[in-house]
This record gives structure tokens, sequence and C-alpha cells, in this order.
């Protein structure tokens, strides 16, 4: 397996903090008043595009860490996988809701009250989306891939302990803003999605910098590091025939 690929793996999750900060900085006031559309059009779009990258780098760090856990965690590597695509699928959904919202306004004879239901049901799909993928799957990321990597220790403990720490902050944040007890995009927030963002940020900076332990690259894990069952071999045919004998 070529050592190359946590390292890519490191430079993808900066890619996500490189992308999706300005992306919110650009089209959150848009959101929250879509009269400024009018001059603002192309700047969702970039937002678009921002966040089209950041849906494929969230692909790409699962894609490229998946074979390394699965030698260890055959079941933390396949959900690890299925969050961060559905995670990705989420964000472009709601790209296509910011886009298909710059785009009526775009268009020529639209009336006031058509403008309004379309606004009010473009932000709404957009904001369950942000909500569902970049605001509740990292933290499904962080515990199936922050449980191998703690596990099994392919890099200093403290950095899969974050993200273990603030999975259950980022869901319990997630579930207040479900139930309208928190803003999405608020102080309070914004503080319980911060162990995560942690995480993230250091465990990028981690695999660029050293990427893995180099026998989760050599082998698989020994049979008392591994999951139950993982590594069971059936006995030899002799030793079975000898067993069934006694």
């Amino acid at each position: 397996m070529s050592p190359r690929l946590p390292r890519i793996a490191g430079a993808l999750y900066l890619l996500t903090v490189v992308t999706s900060i300005p992306a919110l900085a650009l089209k959150d006031p848009l959101l929250r008043d879509t009269a400024l559309l009018s001059d603002g059009a192309s700047r969702l779009a970039w937002a678009g595009l921002l966040e089209l990258v950041l849906a494929a780098a969230c692909i790409g760090t699962a894609a490229c860490l998946f074979p390394v856990i699965r030698r260890h965690s055959e079941v933390a590597a396949l959900g690890f996988l299925a969050a961060r695509t559905v995670e990705g699928a989420l964000i472009a959904v709601g790209v296509m809701s910011m886009l298909s919202l710059a785009t009526v306004h775009r268009a020529d004879g639209a009336g006031a009250d058509a403008l309004a239901g379309a606004d009010a049901t473009l932000i709404a799909l957009h904001d369950w989306a942000f909500l569902l993928g970049p605001g509740l799957v990292p933290a499904v990321n962080a515990l199936c891939l922050g449980y191998a990597l703690y596990r099994f220790r392919l890099v200093p403990r403290v950095i899969p302990a974050l993200g273990l720490l603030g999975a259950p902050l980022l869901l319990v944040s997630a579930l207040g803003s479900l139930f309208g007890a928190v803003d999405q995009v608020s102080g309070l927030a914004g503080l319980a999605a911060l162990p995560i963002a942690l995480w993230e940020i250091s465990l990028g900076l981690w695999l660029v910098l050293k990427g893995v332990e180099p026998r989760a690259l050599t082998r698989r894990a020994t049979s008392d590091e591994t999951e139950p069952g993982m590594n069971d071999e059936p006995a030899p045919t002799a030793q079975r025939r000898t067993v069934e004998r006694s």
C-alpha cells in the first residue's frame, strides 16, 4: 500500500477547511437577506463552487483512508466511507438549492409572491441539507474514524480523542437545531462544533507531516489488536479430526 494515501487524505482534510469557511462567509449574508441576490448572484455561484470542491474532498478523505483503516477494522472503515459519502451528497444537494435560488432571481418576469415562495422553499432545502450534512455527519465520521485511529494507535491518541469527545457535542447541537432550540449558524453552534474542527485540522496536519504508523501500511493488526473474529482462521483439518475422535 502506498504511504502517500494518508498524506493525500491529510491534504484533503485541510482542503475541506480551506473551502468551507469562505463558502459560508460568501453565502450566509445572501441566504439571510435574499434582496442582496440581485447584485450577489456571482457570490452565491462562487460559494457553490467551493462547496462542490468541499464535497469531493470529503469523499476523497474516506477513499484514501479506507484501505488503511480496513486492515484493522472493516466495520469502522465501511462506516467512515459511507458517512463521508452521505456528507458529500448532502453538500451537493445544498449547492443545487443555492444555484437554483440564484437562477430564480435572475429570471425575468418573476413576481414578488412567486419569488418569496421560491426563496422560502430553496433556502429551507439548503438549511436542512446543511444541518444533516456538515452539521451532523461529521460526528458519525469522528466516531468511526476516531475509534479506529485511537484503538490501534495509528496516530497520537490525543488527536482522535478530540473527535471522540467532540462528536457528542456536535450531535447535541444538531439535535438542538433540528428542534429549533439552537440556530444553525450561531455562536453556540460554533462552540459545539469547535472540537470537531480542531480534530479535523489536527488530523489533517499530522497526516500531511507524519502520515500514519508504518505498521498500518505493511500488515494487519495482530490478533489481540483487531476486533473479535476479524482475523480468525479455521483450524487445520487434521486438528479438527483429532478433536472429533477424542
